[in-house]
Order: C-alpha cells, then sequence, then structure tokens
C-alpha cells in the first residue's frame, strides 16, 4: 500500500512539473526568439527593421558636442504600423548578456534623422529614423513593443552584435 501511494505522488509531482514547464516566467507576450537585425520583427501591429548601429564617443562637434557617461549607439531602424488604426511607437530598451537595461534616451540632438521620443505611425504607414543609447560598447538585444495596456504588451528582442569601426562624425 505505501508504494502505491508514493508512485500516485511521485506521478502528481511529475505531472505538476509538466504544466509547469509550459508556463512562461518572463515578461507577457515575450517572443522567446531573438531575431536577426536586418529581419523584420512583429511586435503585435508593429514591424521593426533595424538596418544599421554606430557607436560614437561624442554627438556634434565643438563646444556643442553632446559626451555621453559610457558611448552612444545610435540605432536605424524603421517600424511599420500593419494594424487598423494609429499606433504609439513606445520607447525601446538594450538589454545585455548579465540582463542589464539601457533605456533610449529622450533627447536627440546631434543625431541625424532622429524620430523623436513621442512618435505615433499610422495604419499601413512606416517611420524611418535614428535612435540613441547612452551605454558601454557590448553585444546587446534590442527590446522593442507593441503600444498595448502595460501588462499586455508584445515584446520582441533583435540582436544588435559590437561592431565597432572607425566613427565618422554625424554629418548626414
Amino acid at each position: 500500500m505505501p508504494i502505491r501511494m508514493t508512485a500516485c505522488a511521485v506521478g502528481i509531482v511529475l505531472g505538476a512539473c509538466l504544466l509547469l514547464s509550459g508556463c512562461s516566467s518572463g515578461k507577457s507576450g515575450a517572443d522567446s526568439r531573438v531575431y536577426r537585425m536586418g529581419e523584420p520583427v512583429a511586435a503585435g501591429s508593429l514591424i521593426y527593421s533595424v538596418s544599421e548601429t554606430e557607436w560614437h564617443q561624442q554627438l556634434g562637434e565643438g563646444p556643442t558636442a553632446r559626451l555621453p557617461q559610457y558611448r552612444f549607439l545610435v540605432v536605424r531602424l524603421t517600424v511599420t504600423n500593419s494594424g487598423a488604426r494609429s499606433s504609439a511607437i513606445p520607447a525601446l530598451a538594450l538589454v545585455d548578456p548579465a540582463g542589464q537595461t539601457y533605456l533610449e534616451l529622450t533627447e536627440g540632438p546631434g543625431v541625424p534623422d532622429w524620430m523623436g521620443y513621442l512618435r505615433t505611425v499610422s495604419p499601413a504607414q512606416t517611420e524611418r529614423g535614428a535612435v540613441v543609447f547612452d551605454a558601454p560598447p557590448n553585444t546587446y538585444r534590442l527590446r522593442v513593443s507593441d503600444d498595448a495596456e502595460p501588462g499586455a504588451e508584445k515584446f520582441a528582442l533583435i540582436e544588435l552584435p559590437l561592431q565597432l569601426v572607425p566613427v565618422v562624425p554625424l554629418h548626414r
């Protein structure tokens, strides 16, 4: 009789483990796949595509140059609205391999084609431009999302490999 109860208890524990293994402990709506630069990435009705990244030691030149705490990372991307209503483009974030997050800067002086911080995209339209971060040089994942209510957002990650090439001043 005790063997039967032990087998039953083990069966219940194993069943619970199988049920719980399908649950996600990450953010709700998080896409577990990591996308490459250049690939279209859907987060809800917003479709993101990163075309280029550039690291800069400063933005602008001369006495008005902006200096970062670490380095500026300029990310060039497009955002297309595949939905039926206008959508806000939420703030973006960098996530490093250790899980540290760096938020998009709210000001873009010295960044050509800066998308702005408060931005919207109409249905079937595409916005193009650049966003900027202040972060240490590293490989990052760009966290993008739709504009759903907090807790209901859909997230996706885009791999941004570390590419330190000779920096050309931003004069585009």
